[in-house]
């Protein structure tokens, strides 16, 4: 198969793809359909099709290539780091369950509303919306950057294939909604594990394929900096579902024990494709010369028809975040924000705003994608406390500075991330040229250290007042 035939074999799986998309997707005239993904019955969906559905919107293009990159780099660390982050799934759940089912609130919104005001509703607000929007332009990266190594001899092929992919994606999101997005996931998913499922037969029946080597690998770049990471996952993974509203929303469609059962079934589900996925990268890092990049071992260890199925897996997984980001984007701004009356029209208009930002930030050409997760994660750290002391403490006494206090820090420590990651010269002598990952340890500390301070002593004061005569 020659790299041509490899390229227009994918462009045709896209495009069919695509065309089944739109054929399950339906149109959703029902503003319950388009927002809470019910059918034309007013049911909420099955425990399978939540599932797969968690599944597929959590594995999506960029952090399999983060989970191959890591395992590249560093081996078994980097992978096991990346793949905690899939624990997000069962501290999602307590946080889910405790919102929704002993607080009684319709949404995590109307929780922080109760007990932080309108400030600490909008600081959340402005978190997510930048998460989803990062995961817009994230994958639509990724399927760029495919395409473009595809198609060398078209200039601006990157472009054409981030435009036409959000262009097809925004179009069927559009039609249905959340129950649109949850119907295509299905298929979506199931055309994922396929491929996926070969491309891995492969690696595992490849000649230089050795198990034990690879669980005990160090990467070429050596394991510290990957076990350095699987320690922020372990700080980051109790407030890194919270803000994703991609994971929260499908919390608040079904009954409590599907709602449960869907959380767990994902959680084992997603972590096993990802684990899977990085092992291609740290093979890749066993057989790597020096100079070699990831890609350029994949080209020698596989036949094209594996490479076709490991690009497969990128863009189905890409595609089917794309339609749930634009879901989610949609409910946040028109359902839980309220910025609009809840139309299907209004909910339209926010997907298409929400898409335009993505894109615009690609052409703007801002090409920055493994930073996107810590910098979200380490952001999102603000609601540390709040899942303590709030959620799991059932404390409604915290006062809004406490909450503050805990937010600009974790805002603070995500844009000082970045210029770490950017290499910013006054941020490398800030932290000694320390690894990058071990400058991130100390932010995620200091943020963890502050934001619960704040709580814990704003929750003394309260008693203090509470008791006095």
């Amino acid at each position: 198969m020659t790299d041509t035939m490899q390229a227009y074999l994918l462009l045709g799986l896209t495009a069919a793809i695509i065309a089944a998309s739109f054929a399950i997707a339906g149109r959703t005239r029902a503003a319950d359909g388009f927002f809470e993904g019910t059918d034309s019955q007013g049911r909420a969906p099955g425990l399978w099709p939540l599932v797969l559905s968690q599944v597929t919107t959590w594995i999506f293009a960029r952090s399999l290539l983060n989970a191959a990159i890591l395992g590249f780099y560093y081996g078994i660390a980097g992978v096991l780091a990346y793949t905690a982050y899939y624990a997000s799934f069962l501290t999602g759940w307590v946080i889910v369950d405790r919102i929704r089912f002993r607080a009684g609130s319709a949404s995590i919104q109307d929780f922080l509303r109760e007990r932080f005001g309108r400030t600490g509703e909008a600081c959340f607000n402005f978190v997510i919306a930048l998460r989803l929007l990062s995961e817009v332009f994230a994958n639509l990266l990724v399927v760029g950057a495919i395409f473009a190594g595809l198609f060398p001899a078209i200039p601006g092929a990157e472009n054409y294939a981030i435009v036409g992919l959000a262009l097809v994606g925004l179009a069927y999101s559009m039609m249905g909604g959340l129950r649109a997005s949850v119907r295509t996931d299905v298929l979506q998913m199931i055309v994922f594990l396929i491929v996926f499922a070969v491309a891995l037969v492969a690696l595992f029946m490849h000649e230089s394929f050795s198990a034990g080597a690879v669980l005990t690998a160090g990467g070429v770049a050596g394991p510290v900096p990957g076990w350095v990471l699987l320690v922020v996952a372990g700080l980051q993974v109790f407030s890194y579902p919270a803000h994703d509203p991609v994971m929260t929303d499908r919390g608040f469609l079904a009954d409590r024990a599907t709602t449960r059962a869907s959380f767990l079934h994902a959680f084992w589900i997603s972590a096993l494709c990802i684990f899977g996925f990085g092992l291609f990268g740290i093979q890749a890092g066993l057989l790597a010369a020096d100079g070699d990049s990831m890609q350029a071992v994949w080209g020698r260890m596989f036949h094209p028809a594996i490479l076709l199925c490991l690009n497969a897996a990128l863009v189905v997984s890409a595609l089917s975040t794309l339609d749930s980001a634009l879901s989610s984007a949609a409910r946040l701004t028109v359902r839980d924000m309220k910025i609009a009356p809840q139309t299907v029209t209004n909910g339209r208009i926010a997907m298409a705003l929400f898409m335009l930002g993505g894109v615009g930030v690609l052409l703007a050409d801002v090409k920055d994608l493994y930073a996107a997760v810590a910098v979200s994660g380490t952001a999102s750290m603000f609601l540390a406390p709040v899942v303590f002391f709030s959620v799991l403490g059932g404390r409604r006494d915290i006062p809004v500075w406490s909450y503050l206090t805990a937010f600009f820090p974790a805002i603070g420590g995500a844009a000082m991330y970045f210029y770490v990651e950017a290499k910013a010269a006054w941020a490398v002598a800030l932290f000694g040229g320390v690894h990058k990952y071990t400058a991130l340890l100390a932010i995620c500390i200091a943020v963890l250290v502050i934001g619960n301070a704040a709580f814990a002593i704003g929750m003394t004061t309260a008693r203090r007042r509470a008791v006095a005569p």
